[in-house]
């Protein structure tokens, strides 16, 4: 039976150029467990939020949307509240109380359940969530691990039987978004609750789907099986978007032919991933060393130089020096940084890892100087971040792209907050006009500028936030999360971008969840843990010692082949083993 249906659903925003959506048709049996994958912009969260009836947008909308058989005009307020529930990226957005338990009955008590029955219902939602532990705790104290599982706790409340999930673990750390799905997998499989999830990061969901919706310019390219994924995705016309998928099925689309073409089932994760290369490919050639012997002399010398650069590091000018920095919210509280100490070289890219609630986006605000430490210090190019006075700070000096980038703007329109960071750097009038739309072109937002900042997808709010730190010109260039909610394709571009600073003298220090972005980025990567830089050194070397810390592809390969980090190495890898077989094979029937 259908409980979520869509005809011909077709919604353009208030004076949009294109529609959102165009002509989706849906339908999801109930009990089902779908995901929605597509680029930043192409409707994903529209179309969640249409399902969702109190908090569909306004603009002009067309087609027809149905709730177990009714359409949704005449679903009463309560059903709409009740059966549909909704989580957003953003796990601040949706909790409303200051305590726990609070938050956990406001949506009792908005309904007017009575009271005895609120208090059973939230024990046995702190109960099956383990939120004993912090049943009584501040909403403000929690991680975003913990904030978003409660969010998740509070929807349950309601026993919906529909979820609905706009990309929920874009702010969660690998360790915390693969606890948050465990526990969607577990809502599924026990209360058969339908699931409809928007998801840039597939890797821990992709296998759980019995259905995948692609979505790109609105409309709906593909509706089908999650292990048939693999023959739409080897499509020309769609390869960019694969970038996004988990590992396992990136490397089925580049191998693919090697293996009997659309024949093989898509492997969906790292263990399918594991049994796929082992089926297939040997390991007689073990490493990229061994490949990369055979190269030429000219990429060898290249890549001679890339390791005597990093080698070097040591010995190039200092952009960032943490030194034994203790730093707390409060006079009373504990310390957040704890005897903190963090080397960051200019012209590097260095990237630090950690748990959400460890530390790292304190550590960014004590370099940016927004927070004092009240031991050890803190230098910026030589000189401690307290003798810069505010305004040399932000001009040219240091600026960071923060976590939730809504904490950018501050105008109702895009264009307006961009002219904002002109002025800050003296660039007025004509001179200005020219640099936002250079910045435009050069991240591809120029349909943005003339939207309000909140109208945009998480995607797209990171990308017009980014041009406007940007147009400050930092030498230090601060960024927290910066992939969060952005799909393959403008991954690849903001990596283009970065690379591009970098190359032109610019210092970056990210801190990041994305341990694939980190492998194709850094320089050097730490891993934040109990106040401090724990673990520290060349992206390579340390991810091959981690075992959650690191890339899919390293734990697809671990174990059959030697310190590789991507997919793209995996498959070079592969290809070289089978053409070693087949050359070997060649040989002995010429012989």
């Amino acid at each position: 039976m259908s409980i979520l249906q869509t005809d011909n659903l077709t919604f353009s925003y208030p004076d949009a150029e294109w529609p959102a959506l165009r002509g989706v048709s849906l339908s999801l049996e109930e009990g089902s467990f779908s995901i929605i994958y597509g680029p930043s912009g192409c409707g994903k969260s529209t179309l969640l939020k249409l399902l969702k009836k109190e908090i569909a947008p306004y603009g002009k909308l067309t087609g027809e949307r149905r709730y177990a058989g009714i359409s949704y005009g005449e679903i009463d307020a309560r059903t709409a509240a009740s059966e549909i529930g909704y989580l957003s990226q953003d796990p601040d957005s949706q909790i409303v109380a200051d305590v726990v338990w609070q938050e956990l009955a406001f949506a009792l008590e908005n309904l007017g359940t009575k009271p005895g029955k609120i208090r059973a219902r939230v024990a046995e939602m702190a109960a099956y969530f383990g939120i004993e532990g912090w049943f009584h705790k501040k909403t403000s104290e929690l991680s975003g691990g913990q904030k978003q599982l409660l969010n998740l706790a509070s929807v349950m409340t309601l026993e919906p039987k529909v979820l609905l999930l706009d990309e929920p673990t874009a702010q969660l750390d690998p360790i915390a978004a693969g606890d948050f799905y465990a526990m969607i997998v577990r809502l599924h499989r026990e209360l058969g609750v339908t699931v409809l999830i928007a998801e840039h990061r597939l890797e821990e969901i992709l296998s759980e789907a019995d259905r995948v919706l692609i979505l790109t310019d609105g409309e709906l390219k593909y509706s089908g099986k999650a292990d048939e994924i693999g023959a739409f995705f080897a499509k020309e016309e769609y390869k960019a978007m694969a970038a996004g998928l988990p590992a396992a099925v990136r490397l089925y689309t580049a191998l693919q032919k090697y293996v009997g073409g659309e024949s093989y089932k898509t492997p969906l994760s790292v263990t399918e991933g594991r049994a796929f290369i082992r089926a297939n490919f040997g390991n007689e050639i073990r490493s990229l060393s061994e490949v990369r012997s055979e190269e030429s002399d000219e990429r060898k010398a290249s890549e001679e130089s890339d390791d005597k650069e990093t080698s070097d590091r040591s010995k190039q000018a200092v952009a960032v020096s943490v030194k034994d920095a203790r730093f707390r919210y409060g006079k009373h509280s504990d310390d957040v940084l704890r005897d903190t100490s963090l080397t960051v070289y200019e012209k590097e890219h260095y990237c630090l890892l950690g748990g959400n609630g460890s530390g790292k986006t304190t550590l960014l605000s004590v370099i940016l100087g927004t927070n004092r430490v009240y031991a050890g210090s803190v230098n910026l190019f030589g000189k401690s971040v307290k003798s810069y006075r505010d305004g040399e700070r932000n001009r040219g000096l240091v600026a960071m792209l923060p976590q939730n980038p809504k904490d950018v703007f501050v105008c109702d329109v895009v264009r307006e907050d961009w002219v904002l960071a002109c002025k800050t750097m003296g660039i007025k009038g004509d001179d200005c006009d020219r640099a936002i739309e250079a910045m435009a072109e050069k991240l591809g937002t120029k349909e943005l500028l003339n939207r309000h900042p909140y109208d945009l997808s998480g995607g797209e709010q990171q990308k017009a936030a980014l041009g406007k730190v940007l147009l400050l010109n930092p030498r230090l260039l601060l960024l927290d999360e910066p992939t969060k909610g952005l799909d393959a394709a403008y991954k690849k571009e903001l990596k283009s971008i970065l690379k591009a600073l970098q190359a032109e003298g610019t210092t970056l220090l990210t801190v990041t969840h994305d341990t694939e972005w980190a492998a194709e980025l850094a320089d050097r990567v730490g891993l934040f843990f109990d106040g401090d830089v724990s673990l520290s050194g060349p992206v390579r070397e340390v991810f091959s010692q981690n075992a959650f810390y690191t890339t899919p592809a390293c734990r697809i390969a671990r174990g059959y082949y030697d310190d590789v980090m991507t997919c793209e190495e995996i498959a070079a890898l592969c290809v070289a083993n089978k053409n070693a077989k087949d050359a070997t094979g060649r040989e002995g029937g010429a012989s």
